[in-house]
């Protein structure tokens, strides 16, 4: 009886408990305070070495922050003037454009009109006819029609034109003439000139027609046109692109190529350096990826930036500008695509490294995480369902499984041709999922069962032997 009631006086509610707890804990961080503010410790001096190598670590991801947009531009020039594949695949869409369509088939049209002179013809009838003492009559009547024929004549050759443009054999002679063209477009970027590509002085990317007006003379003679037959050979080419910036990237070619291959290692060395160095690794990736998002939208802008100025400088010299828009926005195509990729992939990057990290809010996830699947582990464990042995040592080497995951979605993003937002996401999607499967499949160590709880009373109970007796 009297001993029942001096364990009830020796009970200590729980709140008293987690306010001692409490305590204890402000105690030592007051400690520690106290040791950072004593110069000479050695916790002063690592502090100090702490805040060198922060600052070291700060400069490198700006440097490599600044550099990315840089490298990203250089990959993409590199690659589009040295990989064939990457040539072709950014120009031949442009078949298949209306705008484009429309303007090469103006360029057809105009080209053959300028070689196409209907008066001589007419004057010709009507020397004939005068060798032949028609009335005057008749051949002033005939010499006034010079204009409506000249008119049914374009009109006649624009939709022979406009045919040959919406064909297959439209697409198929476009791809090839551009495939054919890669590397004499890499000897102009040289400056040893080309015939199917021409960069000129001013800066005019252009495509030979002469192959695809030969198409559209062959069409007219089919038709029963025989102008055709006698014209000479017709020198035309179509604009691809007008900027000064060609002429800049053909008189520095060896540097694009060098830069595009060697930046991009650069920028990613620096950021990596920057992350080794840092007191803090995961909070340092954290922001280097952050860093790096940024400026993959800083390029987005720029990029947006410099189509507005390209567009607003061809205003007035060119006759399609929606055609110049169009071949802009293709020829970007896979800047565009780089920098979202890449823009993502840092997104991703900086989630995984937060969860990964040390905050408290990083820390509670985890724990919510881990003991939700907990839970469903010992729900489904105690309704007979259990992964066993295979549990077993999946629990022992945890550790292992999810670096062997996170590896393998690397190395699929590495190998990948292309990589693409929606591959980037797909990956950490799955990788996620992996990992959660190990957590829930994987089973604690024999004999590692969850923490055990916290004294309620006060004093604790003794573990070692009992007082002598009085």
């Amino acid at each position: 009886m009297n001993e029942s009631a001096g364990d009830e006086r020796g009970a200590v509610p729980l709140d008293v408990v987690t306010r001692l707890d409490e305590l204890e804990r402000e105690n030592a961080r007051l400690r520690r305070r106290l040791d950072e503010e004593l110069p000479g410790t050695d916790v002063a001096r690592r502090r100090a070495g702490h805040r060198s190598r922060t600052a070291a670590a700060v400069v490198l991801v700006v440097l490599g922050a600044l550099l990315a947009p840089v490298a990203v531009v250089a990959a993409w020039a590199e690659r589009t003037l040295t990989d064939t594949d990457r040539y072709v695949a950014t120009v031949a869409p442009l078949a298949d454009d209306p705008t484009v369509r429309s303007a090469v088939s103006g360029r057809l049209t105009e080209a053959l009109m300028s070689r196409i002179d209907v008066g001589v013809v007419v004057d010709g009838v009507v020397e004939g006819l005068d060798a032949r003492d028609v009335p005057p009559r008749a051949t002033e009547a005939l010499g006034a029609l010079e204009a409506p024929l000249t008119s049914g004549v374009e009109s006649f050759v624009s939709r022979a034109a406009d045919e040959l443009v919406a064909s297959e054999q439209f697409e198929s002679a476009w791809d090839q003439a551009n495939r054919a063209a890669h590397e004499q477009f890499v000897e102009a970027m040289r400056g040893t000139g080309g015939d199917v590509v021409q960069v000129g002085e001013e800066g005019q990317l252009t495509i030979q027609l002469a192959g695809m007006i030969d198409l559209l003379e062959e069409r007219l003679a089919e038709r029963g046109f025989g102008l055709v037959a006698n014209l000479p050979t017709i020198d035309a080419s179509f604009v691809v692109m007008d900027t000064t910036q060609i002429v800049e990237i053909r008189n520095r070619y060896a540097q694009v190529v060098t830069l595009g291959t060697w930046l991009p290692w650069i920028a990613l060395g620096l950021l990596a350096a920057g992350v080794l160095v840092a007191a803090h690794p995961l909070r340092a990736l954290v922001g280097a990826a952050l860093a790096l998002a940024a400026a993959m939208l800083v390029l987005a802008v720029g990029l947006a930036i410099t189509r507005g100025l390209y567009l607003d400088a061809l205003s007035g010299q060119v006759l399609r500008l929606d055609a110049a828009e169009a071949m802009f926005d293709q020829v970007v195509t896979f800047l565009r695509a780089t920098l979202r990729t890449v823009g993502v992939l840092a997104l991703v990057v900086a989630l995984a490294a937060y969860l990964g990290g040390s905050s408290s809010s990083a820390r509670s996830l985890r724990t919510g995480l881990g003991t939700g699947f907990g839970n469903v582990r010992a729900w489904a464990e105690g309704r007979g369902v259990t992964t066993g042995p295979a549990g077993a040592w999946l629990g022992r080497y945890r550790g292992v499984a999810r670096v062997a995951v996170i590896a393998l979605a690397a190395l699929a993003l590495l190998l990948a041709p292309e990589p693409t937002p929606g591959l980037v996401v797909g990956v950490a999607v799955g990788a996620g999922l992996v990992i959660a499967l190990i957590e829930l499949l994987a089973r604690p160590p024999a004999g590692a069962g969850e923490p055990p709880a916290k004294e309620t009373s006060w004093p604790p109970r003794r573990t070692s032997a009992p007082d002598p007796p009085e």
